[in-house]
């Protein structure tokens, strides 16, 4: 969130692939027709001749030996991805995480220019920016293992299992794999990446069955799902088109490391959009920076003008005014400034999110910062049609953890007033890598 691009990015271009040959019936053909020779001149010697079997063990075996990875197409159209546009998108994802993962090291940005088109360029810039403030010393790619690589109307698609390790300047490390979907495209006549999604990492580990909260408000919720970034309560089953809460901007510790996100939002439980906004500290040179955002996954979020300071009352809503058009606000209680903005963006409107996150940036999270203890009132949202608050939703509390499963950030029981909750940071470490999670690769925490 620390890119200062539109709430609204203008759509990029539709490039186009150099024209391709049009495919041929291959290998398997002609082999076909030789064994039919053969099989032929064969059968005047011996008298014997069973083409059905000879022709179905060939065919089995140049179903063991593609000529291609992958044919696709649409109607007057067709591409096929050879071996040799294989292995052009595979060297242009190796180079890239090698380009990534050299320009944090050597804190030059430009080594990454050359695999990436100019917008995922700069979403990259503010990844590795935000992986060095938020502590992060390197990052290594231990392992690719390749899905399927596919090529249709000058579009690659192609699916990937890395698994990273990334180093802090704490001493600490932490490992994880997630499955990447790239999308490529030509610009300037080469391959280059536009974007890059981790689909398979949007789900919150639920809790045990059959656990209830019997503690009194305040203490924390024990029945709690688990997550290693999100904390805070969610709220599923209808149609969402508002939600809201307020909160004070926490003192974070200057001595702390990483940054830590305030948010309400619609969408992204269970699903790949998300529309949210709300605050953020990053601690960094022994200071903390504190700034409001806005964000619309897949698109990167953004530093919005409004300034916000610790012990700072803010209210943050998200509403639904039309189809595909909402309105997102973002009001400083204590200065009595605000930021408004009506935005188009399609919503599966399926969940909502009262929610403090360890932001993720690129290849990890970013360490969740000391908070200490914040608290959200006046949580609600709109579900089909109807304004209710936590309690009426049955939102279900989800607890940050690290690596080893300890809790690193734990949200309170529900008030009496059903719509208020605390969020506490504990003095477990903050690692990612725990499990699966709502994962996001802001710009970006």
């Amino acid at each position: 969130m620390l890119e200062s691009q539109s709430a609204s990015p203008m759509p990029s271009t539709p490039q186009t692939a150099p024209p391709t040959k049009a495919p041929s019936n291959g290998p398997g053909a002609l082999r076909l027709i030789t064994v039919g020779v053969l099989a032929f001149l064969l059968a005047t010697v011996t008298g014997r001749l069973d083409l059905s079997n000879v022709v179905s063990g060939v065919r089995d075996s140049i179903a063991r030996n593609p000529a291609v990875q992958k044919v696709t197409g649409t109607a007057g159209t067709s591409t096929v991805t050879d071996a040799a546009t294989v292995a052009a998108i595979k060297d242009l994802i190796q180079r890239a995480n090698d380009a990534q993962a050299k320009a944090l090291a050597q804190n030059d940005s430009s080594l990454m220019r050359d695999t990436a088109t100019d917008s995922y360029y700069q979403e990259l810039v503010a990844i590795n920016r935000d992986l060095a403030s938020g502590g992060v010393t390197s990052i290594a790619l231990v392992k690719i293992d390749w899905g399927d690589i596919t090529v249709q109307n000058g579009t690659a698609n192609a699916t990937t299992f890395e698994t990273w390790r990334t180093s802090y300047d704490d001493g600490s490390t932490d490992q994880r794999t997630d499955r990447n979907e790239y999308t490529i495209v030509q610009q300037g006549g080469a391959w280059r990446i536009q974007s890059d999604t981790q689909p398979d990492t949007q789900v919150i580990n639920p809790a045990t069955p059959g656990q209830t909260d019997t503690t009194q408000p305040g203490t924390p919720a024990s029945s709690a799902s688990r997550s290693s970034n999100w904390s805070g309560y969610v709220a599923n089953g209808g149609s969402f088109t508002a939600v809201t809460a307020t909160w004070v901007v926490p003192q974070v510790s200057a001595t702390s490391t990483g940054a830590d996100a305030t948010w309400v939002g619609i969408g992204g439980l269970n699903s790949r959009d998300l529309i949210q906004a709300g605050t953020q500290a990053s601690v960094g040179g022994g200071s903390v920076t504190y700034e409001a955002w806005v964000e619309m996954l897949p698109q990167s979020s953004r530093t919005v003008s409004l300034s916000v300071n610790p012990g700072d009352s803010v209210t943050t809503s998200i509403s639904q005014s039309a189809s595909g058009e909402w309105t997102i606000s973002i009001k400083n209680n204590t200065t009595g400034r605000s930021y408004s903005a009506t935005v188009q963006y399609s919503s599966s409107n399926s969940s909502a999110e009262w929610v403090q996150e360890a932001p993720s940036a690129g290849r990890g999270l970013v360490p969740l910062d000391d908070f200490g203890t914040l608290k959200f009132s006046g949580a609600s949202a709109v579900r089909d049609g109807k304004s209710m608050n936590l309690s009426q939703l049955a939102a279900r509390a989800v607890s940050m953890i690290n690596y080893q499963g300890e809790v690193t950030a734990q949200p309170s029981q529900i008030d009496s007033d059903g719509a208020s909750f605390t969020v506490t940071r504990t003095s477990a470490t903050s690692t990612s890598g725990g499990g699966t999670n709502p994962f996001r690769r802001r710009g970006r925490p």
